[in-house]
């Protein structure tokens, strides 16, 4: 696994829009200066598998974000049935068992899974209150790495604040570091909470930047991205 070359290749663009023609019409006005796009779970019932088919005709590459979680036998064949749409990354949560089954239902295909660690809108409190193992965010977020890595995993998901301990770990040679909860300086963090600007990612390890609400919330979403990959 490499690291993208050009700054352009890291960025993705996270489609956060009500339906698959909302999204088109921001890909159009984003032209050729994103390559990369994030389809998330509020957009499934909204076309986003019709819209990743659309995206991968126009030559874009597709990141699905669905955090599969489940018994094995079950995101085993979610995977299998996911792999026939040429994706390039697909996320599923970081447990063990969960990894495993869906390295194995994608099998041949070329699609990437990506293992959730700890989501960027949670913090230690959040934890807590789920019941989750006690322990310092970053130590709780990297072993989780550390062991969806040693489960198969071709990469993980993290925030930004733990991209270069997880960047270190032997498990990770090789492996793709994908951020969100990356905010350009200037911008309102939103829901999320460990975040990090776009070059601040990357020099801490992170291969890919998502990058939803600076980009396609701003008056000019071209010239914001534009903006995002010069930072690179």
């Amino acid at each position: 696994m490499t690291s993208p070359t050009l700054p352009r290749d890291r960025l993705i663009v996270a489609l956060d829009q009500p339906d698959a023609l909302s999204a088109l019409a921001l890909v159009e006005k984003l032209g050729d200066t994103v390559g990369f796009y994030k389809i998330g779970l509020g957009m499934l019932t909204g076309g986003g598998l019709a819209l990743a088919n659309e995206l991968k005709e126009r030559g874009k590459r597709v990141f699905l974000d669905m955090k599969l979680f489940d018994i094995g036998a079950t995101v085993e064949n979610a995977v299998r049935g996911l792999a026939q749409f040429d994706l390039d990354f697909l996320t599923v949560h970081g447990d063990p068992h969960v990894v495993r089954a869906a390295v194995k239902g994608r099998g041949d295909a070329v699609t990437r899974i990506l293992a959730v660690t700890i989501l960027t809108s949670l913090d230690r409190a959040d934890l807590d209150a789920a019941m989750i193992e006690a322990g310092e965010m970053q130590a709780v977020t990297v072993e989780r790495a550390r062991r969806a890595l040693a489960a198969g995993a071709d990469g993980v998901i993290c925030s930004p604040q733990e991209a270069a301990a997880i960047r270190a770990l032997p498990e990770a040679e090789g492996k793709l570091i994908v951020t969100p909860g990356v905010r350009p300086a200037g911008t309102a963090s939103d829901d999320q909470k460990r975040i990090a600007t776009p070059a601040e990612a990357v020099t801490s390890g992170a291969d890919h930047i998502v990058v939803g609400r600076p980009v396609w919330a701003a008056e000019d979403p071209a010239a914001a991205a534009a903006a995002i990959v010069a930072s690179l």
